[in-house]
């Protein structure tokens, strides 16, 4: 629950990896060196957007809850207590999921 405590700036979003799999379809364990890295992220906290010229805020396109597919580099990884967290831009997100 810290993230709730945490705001991102701007066009910002904080993202949370879903878990890599540990074991393949046929039920053989995955040693970590050989896991993929995860890049389906879950949205917990948004930023309110960024602002255009005439600065007017431009609302950011994902919120709380939403799904997403994110770059396979880039992001800033945030510690928040013992937890991994991602902070990426609104435009390097490169999708969301439609339930």
């Amino acid at each position: 629950m810290a993230f709730r405590k945490f705001l991102p700036m701007f066009d910002r979003v904080l993202v949370e990896r879903l878990a890599a799999e540990t074991v393949s379809r046929g039920g053989i364990m995955i040693p970590e060196k050989s896991q993929a890295k995860v890049l389906q992220a879950t949205v917990v906290a948004v930023g309110p957007g960024s602002t255009n010229k005439d600065g007017k805020v431009i609302p950011v396109c994902v919120k709380v809850g939403d799904k997403v597919l994110l770059p396979e580099y880039g992001g800033t990884k945030v510690m928040l207590e013992d937890k991994d967290y991602f902070l990426f831009r609104d435009a390097d997100i490169l999708g969301k999921y439609v339930d």
